[in-house]
């Protein structure tokens, strides 16, 4: 008999800072396997931190660090001429503060998911990619390097010998190349529910993605990414989990082998 197929939904949180509140993260738990939490340089502070590993642990849902580059005023998204140095050390600086975290309220870490232009940047310059999956792999090798499916980071984890998670995205449209259509173009984002929902579910059942360009992608998909900042976050993570079980899919924080 086949296997029941199995996606992970995560989603980004723990954005809030100092006097300013952002995200649904507490209501969206229940509908999540996975929680990517900012640590501090794009997003969140100390006590943000602790709040949402409280949160996550109280749900079940697997705890990820989410490092961004040092842009709190961009919230992370303008790229930055930084060296593979650069990107293993703020990594490392990162990783090491929301581990210390998770360990405090006696939680461990499960995955590590760079944010942003950073995420952006390692899915297509090999030499940043293979810094911060370094960076993961001298921290916590048991840790899972999530990253855009197919791209350099996901072939740097591998190469080290970490498991990967092959992400997509439910709110975002693809280029022909497979990388992510960028933000400051109109088309970037997917604003209707039903066409996001369409999307994952071919990707998850079918392995593939109709491109910008009009022709079919192929991708592997073993995590889902959420939004939790978009004003109706919660509504659609609702109705994706609710369209994911009424298929038949399994959903489970990501658990992939370790590379051969």
């Amino acid at each position: 008999m086949p296997s029941t197929p199995t996606i992970d939904l995560n989603c980004d949180m723990g954005e809030s800072f100092g006097a300013w509140t952002l995200g649904h993260d507490v209501a969206l738990m229940p509908f999540i396997t996975s929680a990517n939490i900012a640590c501090g340089f794009h997003a969140g502070d100390p006590a943000v931190m602790k709040q949402t590993v409280r949160a996550a642990l109280e749900h079940n849902v697997a705890l990820g660090a989410h490092p961004g580059l040092p842009d709190l005023v961009g919230f992370g998204r303008r790229n930055m001429d930084i060296s593979p140095e650069e990107a293993h050390d703020m990594t490392v600086y990162q990783l090491g503060a929301l581990q210390a975290v998770a360990k405090a309220e006696g939680g461990r870490l499960h995955h590590l998911k760079p944010h942003g232009a950073l995420y952006n940047m390692a899915a297509t310059n090999a030499a940043l990619a293979e810094a911060i999956a370094e960076a993961v792999y001298k921290v916590n090798p048991e840790l899972v390097l999530y990253g855009l499916a197919n791209s350099e980071l996901t072939k740097a984890g591998e190469k080290l010998g970490l498991r990967t998670a092959h992400e997509v995205f439910a709110d975002r449209t693809y280029q022909a190349n497979g990388t992510l259509t960028p933000r400051r173009q109109p088309d970037a984002l997917i604003t209707d529910a039903d066409q996001a929902i369409a999307q994952v579910l071919r990707m998850v059942q079918g392995g593939g993605v109709r491109s910008q360009q009009g022709t079919d992608v192929a991708i592997r998909a073993d995590t889902v990414c959420l939004h939790g900042d978009g004003a109706h976050a919660l509504e659609f993570a609702q109705r994706l989990h609710t369209a994911l079980r009424a298929a038949g899919v399994a959903l489970q924080a990501a658990r992939p082998a370790v590379a051969p």
